[in-house]
């Protein structure tokens, strides 16, 4: 079974991604930061991470930078996930390592149109 990693301030963000990803046979870890996420992804390297932006501590970007300079920290495909929508913020993800972008609200359909054009299912 798949690993995704789902990275959010938001409960309820993290309980509704959790519910489409396992429909999805997908395996959930959830971390309220991008710190715990590093800390969680140096533990075990997901398949797949869903990013939020903007979190307290460190921000989905700076994860997302740190992620891709740890040792397997190429491997997950990182799909963020945020309210962020200009063209500067999308550039700024697809250059630090992110494969995708889903604008928030988001559904089931889109979560899975973008895992499949990665390849994660």
């Amino acid at each position: 079974m798949k690993q995704c990693l789902v990275v959010d301030d938001s409960s309820v963000i993290r309980k509704v991604a959790r519910r489409i990803l396992e429909d999805m046979q997908f395996q959930i870890t959830e971390a309220e930061d991008g710190q715990q996420a590093l800390d969680a992804c140096r533990k075990s390297m997901p398949d797949a991470i869903l990013l939020d932006w903007n979190m307290p501590v460190m921000d989905g970007l700076e994860f997302l930078t740190s992620l891709r300079r740890e040792a397997g920290g190429e491997k997950p495909i990182v799909v963020f996930c945020t309210t962020e929508n200009d063209v500067a913020h999308i550039a700024r993800a697809i250059r630090a390592g992110a494969n995708e972008y889903i604008m928030k609200p988001f559904d089931r359909e889109i979560v899975e149109a973008k895992f499949q054009e990665v390849g994660l299912i």
